[in-house]
């Protein structure tokens, strides 16, 4: 095991943990998850309808200035949406032929949060529109990792601040002779994706 297999096994490993306390902390919120619904207990549920803010109120105290960040930012749907189709119709048809294992939308979308009772409806819609947004970023960085695993699996001659999940299996950068040599090799190493797939 190299250095760097260490240092994924152990963040990997915090990763777990860290999702693990996520999930506590929600059960200390006193919620729980059946058939991916989220239940609250009638306590909670009472005491969220006494905190909605009335949207009236919301959009006063928003501010004249936030409200006309409001085209640019809900402009950005069109391109988002015309992307998703476009990566998703790209997917479709090239991951097969590339045998590369597609990457589904619903591991990175989780749009959950308007079922909040606490929230008025323009947060809700808010909410909905961060949770896609978000969650098509998420999306279509996976699928841009498992093709550049494919066609450049390179590594960079400097580091980049965030690297994708796929980034620990690609070849150093300049060594010519690896690359040669393991080439097919990396471009089909998806086995632990098929192994998480299965589990």
């Amino acid at each position: 095991m190299t250095k760097i297999d260490d240092i994924i096994a152990r963040m990997e490993s915090l990763e777990k943990e860290l999702a693990e306390a996520f999930e506590q902390a929600g059960g200390e919120v006193r919620y729980t998850i059946e058939r991916k619904k989220v239940r609250f207990t009638r306590e909670i549920k009472r005491q969220h309808k006494r905190l909605v803010k009335k949207w009236m109120a919301y959009v006063y105290e928003s501010g004249f200035l936030m409200i006309l960040t409001i085209p640019v930012i809900w402009g950005a749907i069109i391109p988002a949406v015309l992307m998703d189709l476009t990566v998703s119709i790209y997917q479709r048809i090239c991951f097969p032929i590339y045998g590369i294992p597609s990457v589904r939308r619903g591991d990175f979308m989780i749009i959950d949060r308007q079922s909040l009772s606490y929230l008025n409806w323009i947060e809700k819609l808010n909410c909905v529109y961060c949770g896609y947004f978000n969650g098509l970023l998420g999306f279509v960085r996976e699928v841009a990792a498992r093709t550049e695993q494919y066609w450049c699996p390179v590594r960079h001659a400097r580091t980049p601040n965030s690297v994708h999940s796929r980034y620990r299996f690609f070849l150093e950068y300049g060594d010519a002779e690896s690359y040669r040599e393991r080439l097919e090799t990396v471009r089909r190493q998806f086995d632990d994706l098929r192994a998480h797939k299965k589990s």
